[in-house]
């Protein structure tokens, strides 16, 4: 199939928010296309939970039988390929792909997520989404009860102690190094015996990206098969800053309640703009679908 030249909406991002919104903008027969790269933040993630009617299922499964149904809208197409780069034009955007082909849009929406940055403890990448994980929302009550570790520090660990003791009492926080922790959060650590190991990691012993033991560079070990952790992260697509759009203080893409970015005419929905979980993507893609589509019917009238 031919892929025109010129479209209402071109999505970055072709994941749970991004088909969502394709799904709203097909319904209401926008021409649109869809420009994914076929690495979703979760393809490491074995079940998707939190979900209603997926609760359990694999990620990619819930992703083919969206993308099917979205297929179904003959006004909507796919290129499967990475946005390279964007610009402004007079009468909207213009988007490059990494192969070179050119698109024209009168509007942008980017699902394009977030790129985790994994810490240098060798190890943690084969267990991020699987072992080592992020969400007890998403991941907590299949993992209940058990021993868990948190490698953070400071407030960012002080809270995920908090957060985290309502699925497990058996808590360990791994500060990797000296501990940074006010009185008060040490004297919390104490009354609820959650422990604090200082000890610089070396690696984690991982089978299949299953957890099995923390390797402390003084050569001791804990043994441990589940741990949270919140790594740094950056925008997968750097289109956005580029067409001028503002990051919130947490790195996310500002937007307004219609999903709209701070630039006008560019909204964005999913990890790149909202927290991190299916249900929240597929809502903010919905959100994100109408919105431009409402926009245009306003300008047309």
């Amino acid at each position: 199939m031919e892929i025109p030249y010129k479209f209402d909406v071109i999505i970055i991002g072709g994941s749970f928010a991004g088909l969502s919104a394709a799904m709203s903008l097909g319904r209401a027969l926008r021409k649109v296309l869809v420009l994914d790269g076929g690495k979703p933040c979760n393809r490491q993630a074995p079940h998707s939970h939190n979900f209603i009617t997926h609760d359990g299922k694999p990620p990619h499964q819930i992703a083919q039988l969206a993308r099917a149904q979205v297929e179904q809208y003959s006004s909507v197409h796919f290129y499967e390929g990475v946005a390279a780069s964007g610009a402004k034009t007079t009468a909207g955007f213009e988007i490059k792909t990494a192969a070179g082909d050119e698109f024209l849009t009168r509007k942008l929406i980017f699902a394009s997520g977030l790129k985790d940055l994994m810490p240098d403890i060798q190890g943690f990448a084969a267990c991020w989404g699987t072992s080592v994980i992020h969400c007890p929302y998403c991941h907590g009550y299949e993992v209940r009860s058990q021993p868990t570790a948190i490698l953070g520090n400071g407030d960012t660990a002080y809270h995920y102690a908090q957060l985290l003791f309502n699925w497990t009492k058996d808590l360990t926080i791994l500060t990797n190094g000296a501990p940074d922790f006010t009185e008060a959060q040490t004297e919390k650590f104490r009354k609820n015996n959650i422990r604090v190991i200082e000890k610089e990691i070396a690696y984690l012993q991982e089978e299949q990206g299953q957890l099995q033991q923390v390797a402390f560079k003084d050569a001791s070990g804990f043994a441990v098969k589940v741990m949270y952790a919140r790594p740094a992260f950056e925008q997968n697509s750097n289109i956005p800053a580029a067409l001028g759009c503002e990051l919130t203080q947490q790195g996310l893409l500002k937007v307004s309640e219609l999903q709209e970015t701070t630039t006008g005419g560019v909204y964005a929905c999913g990890d790149a703009s909202n927290m991190r979980a299916v249900s929240v993507a597929v809502a903010s893609g919905t959100m994100a679908g109408a919105a431009a589509s409402n926009a245009f019917t306003l300008e047309e009238f």
